[in-house]
């Protein structure tokens, strides 16, 4: 697979993997071994670029990664994030916590439970309003002075933040949401980001699998935290999925699936930006990494734009 480099010099695969599924979310969560076995096929397939977070399962993520990369440790990417209050039973509280010292808590805890003694990319998973963004760039420079860290990383920040933070220390990469359905990143934050030269990562690149296709209305069982959003829902997904329907028709045309097509769409957006689709499935893993070798024309992605118009889709990313 093609390398990207992201700020501050960081290569990483042109696809990373986002391993948010593995301990839960769309299903139960994968045993260790079973998801180990996912991330070395991963692995294998080129992608050296693995994204968790000490809230996802909470903490199982980072054990699964362990299990799973433990022994090619120094030839992956591993990506984790701070900022939530997590009780220390591991079930998630509410409320932002990017005070430095449970940064620093924070970041032993991830160290231990992903099996090594440095993190490649550390982001603050979201902006606590609580804490000055100067403290916070400030505590994680400390932290990549001692060697626990590489890498500066930041999450859902706005542009007047990310100036802030990286006049205390560069960031190397923004993690957002960014697909075809949703691009606000547009008009602001990607030209902070190329004008600062930090790297882009976009999650649900696939809008949490919807522009796939396979998800129609109705069809989330239940217990899926999908089911609940506003983009999933009755008549906001029956107008969705009409987008969509247009891009499984393009993607016909092409000799892709849907998914493909999304997909490969983010990727030509920049070589600045490497997304992060996430999976439990080997298949969809081949099926994704197939994606980056689809070259798209100005003409198809005009056509890709028009099939599925992000003004168009209705209801808030979230459950508002």
């Amino acid at each position: 697979m093609q390398k990207r480099i992201l700020g501050q010099g960081l290569e990483v695969s042109a696809l990373g993997l986002g391993c948010m599924s593995l301990s839960g979310t769309y299903g139960p969560a994968l045993s260790l071994s079973e998801a180990g076995d996912l991330l070395r096929a991963a692995y294998d397939r080129g992608i050296t670029f693995f994204d968790t977070a000490e809230v996802y399962g909470p903490h199982l993520n980072e054990r699964q990664l362990a299990a799973g990369l433990g022994a090619i440790r120094d030839r992956v990417v591993i990506a984790t994030k701070f900022g939530f209050r997590v009780s220390p039973d591991g079930k998630q509280s509410k409320g932002f916590d990017s005070r430095p010292e449970h940064i620093r808590e924070a970041v032993d805890a991830s160290l231990a439970r992903l099996g090594t003694d440095y993190i490649d990319l550390l982001y603050q998973h979201r902006v606590d309003p609580d804490v000055p963004i100067e403290d916070v760039a400030g505590t994680v420079a400390e932290l990549i002075a001692a060697g626990k860290v590489r890498h500066f990383g930041l999450s859902e920040a706005d542009a007047p933040t990310i100036r802030r933070a990286h006049a205390v220390h560069p960031v190397t990469a923004l993690q957002s949401e960014y697909s075809l359905w949703t691009r606000d990143v547009e008009a602001e934050i990607l030209p902070t980001l190329r004008e600062l030269g930090i790297g882009f990562v976009p999650f649900s690149p696939l809008g949490r699998g919807f522009l796939t296709g396979t998800v129609k209305p109705g069809s989330l069982p239940e217990g899926d935290f999908r089911a609940g959003m506003m983009r999933f829902t009755g008549d906001n997904a029956a107008n969705n999925y009409a987008l969509v329907e247009a891009l499984l028709a393009l993607a016909a045309d092409k000799g892709c699936t849907a998914g493909q097509l999304a997909l490969a769409w983010v990727l030509h957006q920049g070589s600045d930006i490497a997304p992060i689709p996430g999976t439990r499935k080997v298949e969809r893993l081949d099926e994704n990494i197939a994606a980056a070798d689809i070259a798209l024309s100005p003409e198809d992605i005009a056509a890709i734009e028009q099939a599925l118009p992000a003004a168009q889709v209705l209801g808030g990313r979230y459950y508002t």
